[in-house]
């Protein structure tokens, strides 16, 4: 059955196609009969009980420089003309964030919206982790500069990181010695209202730090990513690389502690973040990335597995 497809992502000009999840999910959508639909996530309104965006049908195309035919802009009725929702649009998570996906959350039952924006909520990268702390380093979140202190004091060389950072942005390296801890700190609490978190710089990050994507809760591929020259973050948007992997026995312990939970939220396409093969950082549910890669490195078809797993719910959907 042909789908109609709304993507609410950043504007399609800036894309990279060489990585970007997002337009090879458009791709995987178009060549499957579906329409396509792309809008700002600014353009989103609800007018006495009709949620609405002002959108673009597009026709899109892996030719560097010449991906995407766009159509007419007009507003469209997100409950009435669209089956299905990629919610796709970068982070932070903050309260535009926020806002857009509960105005998404009203179309439940009517337009399938993936990820389930409500869960999108309850589950933002470094808060729903803790969930699972038993598989994460020893983890700090606060704000309170002494609590920051001890923690320091305890594990040496420490990580500082925003709470709803995205793509390894302002992450910052502490050494044991805790030198400019008080002056980062001070900066951090004057940037951002909310706690942050601290944990012991892991020196397994040189083993990697893998991405491994999970599908309806099932896994479907990993990527192991290693710190670009001079650096300690491996986010491939900070200049680290890619290379093939399997998962380790702890990995897949990790995958299987909590597919069932991400299935039953409604968490299609997510993507958790594993260093030196056995400490779970985080889990990226806003808008994950790193299917090409994996798929360039397996052979695999991630994007198509993921609109299995929509076409189904979809189909699940409209039977109640």
């Amino acid at each position: 059955m042909a789908l109609r497809v709304a993507v609410q992502m950043d504007p399609l000009e800036s894309i990279n196609l060489a990585g970007d999840s997002s337009f090879a999910l458009m791709l995987k959508a178009q060549e499957r009969g579906h329409s396509v639909w792309h809008y700002d996530v600014t353009t989103l309104a609800w007018e006495n009980g009709q949620i609405t965006a002002w959108a673009k049908p597009v026709t899109v195309k892996r030719v560097a420089g010449d991906h995407f035919i766009a159509g007419e802009l007009r507003k469209i009725d997100l409950a009435e003309e669209i089956d299905v929702i990629l919610m796709r649009q970068d982070p932070p998570f903050h309260l535009g964030y926020i806002s857009a996906a509960l105005l998404l959350d009203r179309l439940k039952g009517t337009t399938l919206v993936a990820n389930d924006p409500r869960e999108v909520i309850n589950a933002p990268e470094k808060m729903f982790v803790l969930d699972y702390a038993r598989f994460m380093p020893p983890t700090l979140v606060a704000r309170t500069l002494a609590d920051v202190k001890a923690f320091q004091r305890k594990h040496g060389a420490v990580v500082v990181k925003p709470l709803h950072g995205n793509g390894g942005k302002a992450i910052f390296r502490i050494d044991a010695d805790g030198s400019n801890l008080s002056a980062l700190f001070e900066v951090f609490n004057q940037t951002w209202p909310e706690p942050h978190m601290v944990q012991p710089f892991l020196p397994e990050v040189a083993e990697g730090d893998k991405r491994i994507v999970l599908v309806d809760g099932e896994v479907t591929g990993a990527i192991n990513r290693f710190p670009g020259e001079g650096e300690f973050r491996s986010n491939l948007a900070q200049g680290g690389h890619a290379e093939a992997t399997t998962l380790s026995d702890r990995e897949q312990e990790i995958c299987d502690a909590m597919g069932p939970e991400l299935r039953r939220r409604g968490l299609v396409f997510v993507g958790i973040d594993v260093i030196g093969g056995k400490w779970l950082t985080e889990i990226n549910v806003t808008s994950p990335t790193g299917i090409v890669a994996i798929d360039k490195f397996n052979g695999t078809d991630t994007p198509g597995l993921i609109w299995d797993a929509l076409e189904r719910r979809h189909a699940e959907m409209s039977e109640r």
